[in-house]
């Protein structure tokens, strides 16, 4: 799947700006941005909901229009699935079944594979939004697509519907299928994915494994005092590597980046040196993430 310098504007919004990324088979990618940042615009412009300003989204080297019999390729829930409350799960699948070309008993084949296969003679208004969800995701699920578009799929689940995918995706990865998985929070997705792809504004912010992205989290320690010159001496002795660019104008302040202030403590009591300030931050991932969607630097 490959994005490439895509652009979309809605009258006097530019909602996708030359945005690029390539989703890899085998692997859960999180697409990754606050609301509005243009995600669901670049969703519908890989399925062919939307045409492009600019640019080209394909799946397999075509287009969304171009695949032939396209749910047996893609399966995608873009939105929250409405449902009869009148239909059981197995009849509403039943109605999806022609359209995607599958034989009925496909129905309750992904009845059982999404934790449904119980309540396939079940009325779909009296379930839960859990239940909702899973029956939604069989949907995507019936034509065996090896590519998944999942638009936000873990809103309004509780933790345990939440445990439930994580896994479920990591599965259908394991299987060799490509997974795009859209969110406007990172830690809903952080223990899924492997990839993630981060927008703000429509323009592309970071892309990276999880793991490249872990490592712009950390720990800082802030030391300030009133001798600026012998500060610099013990930093340049003992931890030249760690300094940080200042976040200030401040020349009796440093900034180190994954040092233990403790450390920092002893060296500076030995220098006899007289400290104003010694405290450790700690940055985790939703913090970079934040920062990124922000127009913050992130240092890596």
């Amino acid at each position: 799947m490959r994005i490439e310098h895509v652009s979309k504007r809605f009258g006097s919004v530019q909602a996708v700006d030359d945005l690029s990324f390539t989703v890899q088979p085998g692997r859960v990618t999180g697409f990754l941005g606050p609301n509005g940042a243009g995600k669901t615009t670049t969703l519908r412009m890989l399925l062919g909901l939307v045409v492009p300003g600019a640019g080209s989204a394909t799946i397999g080297g075509l287009t969304y229009r171009e695949l032939d019999r396209p749910a047996r390729v893609v399966g995608a829930a873009l939105e929250a699935a409405s449902f009869h409350p009148g239909r059981t799960a197995r009849d509403h699948l039943r109605v999806y079944a022609p359209q995607v070309g599958v034989p009925d008993g496909r129905c309750d084949e992904v009845l059982a594979l999404v934790g449904l296969g119980a309540a396939a003679g079940r009325r779909v208004g009296g379930f839960s939004l859990g239940m909702r969800q899973r029956l939604g995701l069989a949907t995507t699920l019936l034509g065996d697509p090896r590519v998944l578009v999942l638009d936000e799929p873990a809103n309004g689940l509780d933790p345990e519907g939440i445990a439930w995918l994580r896994g479920f995706l990591r599965h259908l990865a394991s299987e060799g299928r490509t997974v795009l998985v859209s969110s406007h929070v990172l830690s809903e997705v952080q223990q899924t994915v492997d990839d993630v792809v981060i927008v703000a504004d429509g323009r592309l912010v970071h892309s990276s494994t999880l793991a490249a992205l872990a490592t712009l989290a950390g720990r800082t320690v802030r030391v300030a005092s009133p001798d600026v010159a012998g500060l610099q001496r013990l930093v340049a002795d003992s931890w030249p590597g760690a300094v940080e660019p200042p976040d200030d104008a401040r020349p009796d302040r440093v900034v180190l980046r994954d040092v233990d202030a403790s450390a920092v403590g002893a060296a500076a009591f030995a220098a006899g040196l007289e400290l104003h300030e010694l405290t450790t931050q700690e940055t985790g991932l939703e913090d970079v993430f934040l920062q990124l969607t922000n127009g913050q630097a992130v240092v890596a």
